[in-house]
């Protein structure tokens, strides 16, 4: 774990959350998706550590290793839009809460702490996740890919939250797993925490994106805002 400055040792006013890949491991539906796609054409399905990286980047992610299409491909409007008819049918089949963040989430809950989930995932998935994993009634705020004009890495979505519950920016912290979450997180204005057990996609390592802690573990969040 990369300890924050003393300067940012302290609780801030709320904790916002990426989804896939940090607060929800979802790879495990997102994989299942792209080779019930490779089944039905007859192929073998692939192990689920090519998915794995890559779940982060949703359906483009999971259409590029399940049918080897990226998106300036003809057909891959086309496949994108099989691959979320079936992941719509299996959101909440085996993906869970990382095991650790309920701890993390009591925590937050049980302080002057308000904590909400900023995603770039369609709220016609975001939604549905939430609600089948216990987690929609507990959110304070919940920004989906589609409520703001912008996506991750643009700052919007994040702007929106802080907006959304009455909390300065800079009295934010944004936790994610991609590169993207701490660009946003920076551009919003509002500390950032990078999670070394996410999908972290195949460009940059987690040490050269400028977070201002990197986190192994759920449970050194609490560490880091000193709750632990």
């Amino acid at each position: 774990m990369t300890a924050l400055p003393v300067s940012l040792r302290c609780a801030p006013g709320a904790v916002l959350f990426d989804l896939d890949g940090t607060l929800v491991d979802s790879a495990p539906d997102l994989a299942g998706a792209g080779n019930e796609m490779r089944v039905q054409r007859g192929l073998v399905p692939l192990p689920f550590e090519r998915f794995r990286p890559l779940a982060g980047s949703g359906a483009r992610g999971m259409v590029a290793v399940a049918m080897q299409v990226t998106p300036d491909d003809e057909s891959f409007l086309g496949l994108r839009d099989e691959f979320l008819e079936l992941y719509a049918a299996r959101l909440t089949r085996e993906s869970r809460v990382f095991p650790d963040m309920w701890r993390v989430l009591a925590a937050l809950d049980a302080q002057p702490v308000r904590w909400g989930v900023v995603t770039n995932k369609a709220s016609r998935f975001t939604m549905p996740v939430l609600q089948g994993l216990g987690l929609a009634t507990r959110a304070a705020v919940v920004i989906s890919g589609d409520t703001t004009a912008h996506a991750k890495p643009h700052p919007a979505p994040l702007l929106e939250a802080a907006r959304r519950i009455g909390i300065p920016p800079e009295s934010c912290l944004y936790v994610g797993d991609d590169l993207r979450d701490v660009q946003a997180g920076r551009a919003a204005g509002m500390r950032t925490v990078a999670v070394a057990w996410g999908y972290l996609g195949v460009g940059e390592p987690i040490a050269a994106w400028n977070a201002d802690a990197v986190i192994d573990r759920p449970h050194e969040l609490l560490q880091l805002l000193a709750m632990a």
